[in-house]
């Protein structure tokens, strides 16, 4: 994050924003312009790929199913855009240590005595940890004890659109992203393959409420896709995991995706589930 702050202290920050006496390497400076960074970048990335997958991926179809909710892409916009400064703050902390030099980023690959051999390692490393992380983080939000006051927000949508993919409470959202940041402070990583991740990550998480659910078949059984996180939103204790279902298979969560047998687009079941809707309790 050093890079991008670097970049906007010189472009913008610096020149027309602060006064000349408040160093750039202040502390309060810098965490100041990382939630401005984050903020107004958190928001332009989300509704960025959000209204790209809206409008050339996810089958509008889905806007007629009963679960669909009155106004629901505004209110899953509203939600998103009112959480991002929530989560900005624990995330800019975060970078702030990471531009402090406390974290294991590194700047150059002669850094490292392995080379570019680490920058492979270190890209499945790190999507294998999160993997994990962030599949235990994510059933944990699903205790009863805590679901109500984090998690529950996330599945006003049980039919999500690609909108519903950052509308979490501002401590829901940080905490299922805080895998990301925990790597870099155990494990050497070079800061440029960082912030790709960091933004491929983010795609992802649209991607998985996109409601697109071809897979290519040798992969349906390892790819945790939207397919997988539909029947998450509908049916709750089900596939919790981010990019794999290993964790889902390892820990008894796993639920062979709806999406996959039946279309969930079709007029009879549309019907099936405006009757479920009305004849049941929709929490």
């Amino acid at each position: 994050m050093d890079v991008v702050l670097n970049a906007c202290d010189e472009h913008f920050l610096t020149p027309y924003v602060y006064p000349d006496w408040w160093k750039e390497d202040n502390i309060w400076r810098q965490f100041i312009s990382l939630n401005f960074i984050v903020d107004i970048g958190g928001a332009l990335l989300y509704l960025s790929m959000a209204t790209f997958s809206y409008f050339v991926i996810f089958d509008k179809k889905y806007l007629n199913h009963p679960h669909i909710l009155k106004n629901q892409i505004r209110r899953e916009i509203t939600y998103a855009l009112s959480s991002i400064p929530g989560m900005g703050i624990p995330t800019c902390l975060c970078f702030l240590l990471e531009v402090r030099g406390y974290s294991k980023l590194y700047d150059s690959v002669d850094e490292s005595k392995y080379g570019w051999s680490l920058i492979a390692c270190s890209a499945i490393a790190f999507l294998l940890f999160t993997d994990c992380l962030i599949y235990w983080i994510h059933r944990g939000l699903h205790h009863r004890l805590v679901y109500k006051h984090l998690h529950k927000p996330h599945h006003w949508w049980k039919v999500p659109t690609p909108f519903a993919s950052h509308a979490f409470h501002p401590i829901d959202g940080f905490l299922q992203s805080s895998p990301y940041h925990i790597y870099v402070f155990l494990f050497p990583m070079h800061k440029y393959l960082y912030m790709i991740l960091y933004v491929l990550v983010n795609v992802w998480t649209v991607s998985i409420h996109d409601g697109h659910f071809r897979v290519p078949s040798s992969l349906k059984p390892i790819i945790n896709g939207a397919a997988h996180h539909l029947d998450h939103h509908l049916f709750y204790n089900y596939n919790y995991g981010q990019y794999t279902t290993f964790w889902d298979r390892l820990g008894g969560s796993f639920r062979e995706p709806s999406g996959f047998k039946i279309d969930y687009t079709s007029e009879k079941v549309q019907r099936a589930a405006a009757t479920t809707k009305n004849n049941g309790k929709d929490d």
